[in-house]
């Protein structure tokens, strides 16, 4: 099991060196796949309520998510979160840990469900791990994500009361 932790400004490069590749990858996350390194600093640091990390038995960096209010005023006691896993530790349970722990954060911090807004209906990993985890396809958006590869495929909405 990952330890997981608050992330500091000393863990942005490991952070940025598999967030970038993600990003650019345009298969899993609708920021522009050439978005700027501030830029992403700034989504996925400097504008949620908390950003964490997933760390291995030497400290390395495995993998992060973020917590934020998925909508402000009367809509901010339901949390949005993403998650990215290093490659070298994808399959080894990192992304299932980070989002129990940020089901206990987000109660923490108040919030009374979890939203995903934009699962990509083709990313099957993630569609299958939220599912298992208790989150329910609430909406399908048809061609609402335009991916690298295939095109407009259709994102999911995925809901949990916590």
């Amino acid at each position: 099991m990952p330890v997981i932790r608050p992330a500091t400004a000393a863990d942005w490069p490991a952070l940025w060196a598999f967030l970038q590749p993600t990003f650019a990858a345009g298969d899993t996350y609708a920021y522009d796949p050439d978005s700027s390194e501030a830029d992403i600093r700034k989504v996925w640091m400097d504008l949620p309520a908390a950003t964490f990390v997933a760390c291995g038995e030497q400290g390395q960096v495995l993998g992060t998510y973020y917590l934020k209010a998925n909508q402000p005023g009367l809509g901010a006691h339901v949390c949005n979160a993403g998650y990215v896993v290093a490659p070298v530790a994808q399959g080894q349970g990192v992304a299932a840990a980070m989002c129990e722990h940020s089901q206990e954060q987000a109660r923490a911090l108040g919030f009374l469900a979890m939203q995903f807004n934009l699962v990509v209906s083709t990313n099957e990993r993630a569609v299958r791990l939220w599912s298992h985890l208790g989150f329910a396809t609430v909406g399908r958006l048809p061609g609402a994500f335009r991916h690298a590869r295939l095109g407009l495929v259709d994102a999911l909405v995925m809901f949990k009361t916590l």
